[in-house]
């Protein structure tokens, strides 16, 4: 099969044939549809030093997909040959305090897709079935490969209630382009979200915020005035890892506020710690998806109308992997496909299955 490797020990990716992967016990096989390309990729491609210093060459990359099952192995139930399916990329021990406890996201032993084993950049991929998921509804499959990074903005944005709320996002990343359209579809009284790229800016007026500012030419203090605000934001959703707007949220908050933050930082950096104890501010790291609330969430939001389309601006073939990575690099785009189908698709997604949808469609009616 072809699949996108991590060969050597220097920036780059390559498309090169290996083995199909064979199912494990308690796994699933599925034919990949279609790929999103997230940030930690662009780490890979470019193989920065935390690639350096987390990889195990060579591997298949990639850990944001939907696809076909085509294969189950005994004794796994739920799950069948046909469905359409995204993964869940952290696998974790199912040992731990955490994971025997119910919170299999803190997981300290965790496993990433992608990362840590061979991911989805690939034809066919095997994961867990206790890290599938299966859509019970019809979805647009350019929609279900991204719902690793939406359940990234869901786990974010619905970490504090936000109903008649002020909500501040800084980032407006395709990630935290799905925050804000959480917020504001879940009842947040305003939402205004920051950025210094007028593209991706552009993209969140059309999720409907409340204002898109850009830092670059107007302060987070002038974007409060347009929106009446006198006391601050009352929920924060730091999306960017920038120092600088980790301060400026800090300092935009309402006495009592909540900050959750999704943004890595690159390295360590100060912030004003007497404001968020004078302030009695709450800040909340946050890392991936709750399993599988979040993902219960996920599908229950676009079940009731949220829309996503605005967040995908860019489609590719798997073969045109380069200039899909460099268009993901630019900052100025929402979030990148690349399809493994076999099939061309339009520039915007279309509701029609492509061939190898319809056909593991027949397949499991038959």
């Amino acid at each position: 099969m072809k699949a996108l490797v991590k060969e050597r020990a220097e920036p780059g990716l390559w498309l090169v044939d290996v083995p199909e992967p064979e199912v494990g016990p308690g796994e699933v096989k599925i034919r990949v549809l279609r790929t999103g390309i997230c940030g930690t990729d662009l780490h890979i491609r470019k193989y920065d030093d935390w690639a350096r210093n987390t990889l195990q060459l060579p591997l298949i990359v990639g850990h944001e997909f939907c696809g076909h099952v085509v294969e189950v192995a005994p004794g796994v139930e739920d799950i069948a040959v046909g469905d359409l399916v995204s993964g869940e990329g952290h696998i974790v021990c199912g040992k731990c305090r955490n994971c025997m406890a119910g919170r299999r996201h803190l997981c300290r032993n965790t496993v990433g897709l992608g990362v840590n084993r061979d991911g989805a950049f690939a034809e066919y991929v095997t994961l867990p079935a206790s890290n599938v998921w299966v859509h019970r509804l019809a979805i647009d499959p350019d929609i279900a490969a991204i719902f690793d990074p939406f359940g990234n903005a869901v786990h974010t944005a619905l970490s504090f209630p936000l109903v008649g709320e002020d909500v501040l996002i800084t980032g407006a990343g395709p990630i935290g382009l799905m925050a804000a359209a959480v917020a504001t579809h879940v009842g947040a009284r305003n939402v205004m979200i920051t950025d210094v790229s007028d593209e991706r800016l552009d993209l969140a007026r059309k999720l409907g915020v409340s204002l898109a500012l850009n830092v670059a030419t107007s302060s987070i203090d002038e974007g409060m005035r347009r929106l009446g605000l006198r006391e601050g934001f009352d929920v924060g959703l730091e999306m960017s890892g920038n120092p600088t707007a980790v301060r400026q949220m800090i300092a935009s908050m309402t006495h009592g506020g909540k900050i959750a933050m999704l943004g890595l930082p690159a390295e360590q950096f100060a912030i004003d710690w007497a404001t968020v104890v004078t302030s009695m501010i709450t800040i909340k790291g946050i890392y991936g998806r709750e399993m599988y609330e979040t993902w219960y969430n996920m599908s229950v939001l676009l079940e009731k109308g949220l829309d996503l389309s605005p967040v995908i601006t860019d489609r590719f073939s798997y073969r045109d992997f380069d200039a899909a990575f460099d268009t993901a690099a630019s900052g100025r785009t929402g979030k990148v496909i690349l399809d493994w189908s076999g099939g061309a698709r339009p520039e915007r997604a279309s509701t029609e299955p492509t061939e190898a949808e319809a056909a593991a469609t027949m397949n499991r009616s038959a």
